[in-house]
């Protein structure tokens, strides 16, 4: 199979295992994904949506976030680690966001990537979630299973995201990457994936390989 063909295939079969396709980080307003977003580096989705339930009601709205005092925010935001860096990006972004956009989000990437503390990661998602726009969301579990089905031989999240755009269609592309993320959490876990129950087993190069040299 040609990369395209199994970007294609590799659509069909997460399409089929996971018919919803949702984000993990839980959200009512746009820019509280963003926050979340930046609250989720180096820091489970789960825990982030433990943190924001209490966070986005003790500061309800982009003002109160502009306005917070820095130390409060820093304990609110501390149990997602490196609070100090992330309180204070989200204090400066939510200031940005007010004073140069309106208090309304960019739906460009590059504006979104003049926000404090976003990168093209987030930038893709918040394009992909909150505008609809074609979107590929290269976190780990996508750079690792991108690797493992052959489709980039890259690490890092930007070249990742080049190789992928031309093989995955754009109106998929963002959904995809949600349906990645919980493919990977499931089965292509990054210790001891479950390969034996993998629905693209047939067609993954790691699993081939695997076979070959008698893992299985």
């Amino acid at each position: 199979m040609t990369k395209q063909e199994t970007a294609l295939r590799a659509c069909e079969v997460l399409e089929e295992q996971y018919p919803e396709s949702v984000c993990a980080l839980q959200y009512e307003k746009p820019y509280e994904l963003l926050i979340s977003v930046r609250l989720s580096a180096q820091c489970t989705d789960a825990r982030v949506n433990i943190v924001t339930k209490t966070l986005f009601q003790q500061y309800p709205t982009l003002e109160s976030f502009a306005n917070a005092n820095l130390e409060e925010l820093e304990q609110a935001v501390k149990p997602c680690g490196f609070y100090h860096t992330k309180a204070k990006s989200i204090k400066e972004m939510a200031i940005r966001l007010l004073t140069v956009y309106n208090g309304i989000i960019p739906d460009t990437m590059e504006e979104l990537l003049t926000l404090p503390g976003v990168g093209r990661k987030t930038a893709n998602l918040i394009l992909g979630d909150v505008y609809g726009q074609p979107a590929i969301v290269t976190d780990t579990h996508f750079i690792r299973i991108m690797g493992r089905l052959g489709l980039t031989k890259h690490k890092e999240p930007e070249k990742v995201e080049r190789d992928l755009r031309p093989l995955i269609p754009p109106e998929r592309s963002s959904d995809f990457c949600h349906r990645v993320v919980q493919f990977g959490r499931d089965i292509c876990r990054a210790r001891k994936p479950l390969c034996e129950k993998c629905p693209m087993a047939d067609f993954c190069p790691s699993v081939q390989i695997q076979k070959s040299s008698g893992k299985d």
